[in-house]
């Protein structure tokens, strides 16, 4: 067999103009960094390859240059269709000036999707997107004035109602693996996260279209465990060896052993987070943690659960996991997300929404940025930003119970924390529960009719989720309710006429004694 081992420059003359592009990557794990530059190049320098659509799962990015961004130029790209946004704002600009048609839909719909493509099914039907913005009878995910064409509808299956993500054959998948021999067997051993690797190649495979990788070592032929290849050769097409700069990691470390299981890396110090507002939210948050269970943390906010949990000695108790595919250990932050430290298991990111989507999750803890009264909640757009869904409505739509950890208010809050009390010293400029969200990220409505079990965790109050509305069922000690919490919500929420204090143990600055319950 012809070795398929070709430069840069070949590999992305393969690609067509008008082709429709898929793209592997989770921020910058896995991302073919090598690949999407050399295309930024090539359109630049000669105009071609030019109008495609991008089609991404996670998103991909440094929020600067870096991974989708290569691909932010008006005329290289007409249509994205992407699951985050929030990593490449210079696709964001294109969408935001109307220069391009773009959508977004959720993460896991996306991964599972490739899986539906190479099926040769006619679309992805699933519950995950009802209600949100996803839904055609909201907006259908679409992100601006000329996006108009529908790709979701809603279709009924004995009574019940779905959402129907229509298939979109693959002309290139662009992924990347670690070793590969010269015919195309690539291996994934160094990578944080397996992603949607085999299932991209089988949905272009099986589309017609082709399967560009690139790796960071060529082997001898036979030399690979054939246990470890995820994309055999019958697959792949073209193969392009990347410089080590071009193929780190993630997009914050050029290889850590311990996020791909190669080693266990000796964890020497547990991170103790200063007595703040985000401290007490995380410590209010970490007591809804019960012993055994299955969680996922958001990034942002809720990564202080893992460090509270730790610091109070409970952290093995529970098994975290992460929406890229690992299972156990500690998820990594920053541009290191989407990898965690000594997992115990890394799956595809389509058997990770698979467990997710069935309702596997005991917990979810997410990020708290505007809420309204019916608690729905929106992570995904605000004014001319559109950060995207991600994994986010998977997650939040299925999991059994779901905690929102935020500050009350944002934009300059500060905060003083003694004798057990909380005093706001100076009040954010921006009000966090609105009337009604900018957009419908996760649905209240949804959620209270399923019987999901909603809490909503600032540093001054806790609300719950009825089918009536938001409840305020708790407030800290020191805060005025008036003053305090309800002059600073556009609405008036349900005060229970259970009303509590926070435990006060949350607001000593000591180990405030966390038990988990069973």
């Amino acid at each position: 067999m012809k070795s398929k081992v070709v430069s840069l420059e070949n590999a992305i003359g393969r690609i067509k103009d008008g082709s429709v592009v898929a793209i592997g990557g989770f921020i910058g794990s896995g991302h073919p960094e090598a690949i999407t530059e050399e295309i930024e190049k090539s359109y630049l320098e000669s105009g071609a390859p030019n109008n495609l659509t991008l089609i991404y799962a996670a998103g991909q990015g440094d929020g600067k240059d870096k991974g989708l961004n290569h691909l932010g130029h008006k005329g290289l790209v007409s249509r994205v269709i992407g699951g985050h946004w929030g990593l490449a704002p210079k696709l964001q600009k294109l969408a935001i000036n109307n220069e391009i048609k773009a959508y977004n839909i959720p993460q896991g719909v996306i991964s599972h999707m490739y899986r539906d493509i190479a099926a040769g099914k006619p679309g992805t039907i699933t519950h995950v997107g009802l209600k949100t913005f996803v839904d055609p009878r909201i907006s259908g995910g679409k992100l601006n004035e000329v996006t108009t064409k529908e790709i979701v509808k809603v279709i009924n299956i004995d009574g019940e109602e779905y959402l129907y993500y229509k298939s979109i054959p693959i002309d290139v998948a662009i992924i990347r693996a670690t070793y590969s021999d010269e015919n195309g067997n690539a291996t994934l051993e160094k990578e944080a996260a397996t992603l949607d690797a085999t299932a991209m190649a089988q949905a272009a495979k099986n589309s017609g279209g082709i399967v560009i990788l690139q790796v960071e070592k060529i082997v001898v032929k036979g030399t690979l465990d054939p246990r470890k290849v995820k994309i055999p050769a019958i697959y792949v097409d073209a193969i392009v060896v990347a410089p080590p700069e071009k193929h780190m990691q993630t997009f914050a470390e050029v290889y850590n052993p311990g996020y791909s299981g190669e080693l266990k890396v000796q964890i020497t110090s547990i991170e103790v987070l200063p007595l703040d507002e985000r401290k007490v939210i995380a410590r209010r948050a970490a007591m809804e943690l019960k012993k055994n269970s299955i969680i996922n943390l958001g990034i942002g906010m809720p990564e202080g659960i893992s460090i509270v949990a730790n610091e109070e000695g409970v952290g093995d108790e529970v098994t975290l996991t992460v929406e890229a595919g690992a299972i156990g250990g500690v998820p990594a932050n920053g541009l290191n997300f989407g990898a965690s430290l000594n997992p115990i298991s890394i799956l595809d990111q389509s058997s990770q929404f698979d467990f997710y989507d069935g309702g596997g999750l005991d917990a979810a803890f997410l990020g708290l940025a505007q809420c309204d009264k019916n608690g729905n909640i929106n992570v995904s757009k605000f004014g001319p930003k559109i950060p995207g869904c991600g994994g986010f409505i998977n997650i939040t739509q299925n999991a059994k119970k779901v905690v929102y950890c935020g500050t009350f208010t944002a934009g300059g809050l500060k905060v003083e924390i003694k004798d057990r009390k909380i005093n706001i010293t100076n009040e954010g400029k921006f009000n966090k529960f609105v009337s009604e969200v900018e957009q419908i990220t996760f649905s209240g409505e949804y959620a209270a009719n399923i019987g999901q079990e909603v809490l909503y965790i600032t540093e001054r109050a806790v609300f719950i989720l009825s089918k009536e509305g938001l409840v305020l069922e708790e407030i800290a000690p020191g805060v005025d309710l008036e003053k305090d919490i309800l002059s600073h919500m556009d609405f008036k929420p349900i005060i229970s006429a259970d009303l509590k204090l926070m435990d006060d143990r949350i607001f000593v600055d000591d180990l405030m004694g966390l038990e988990l319950i069973s």
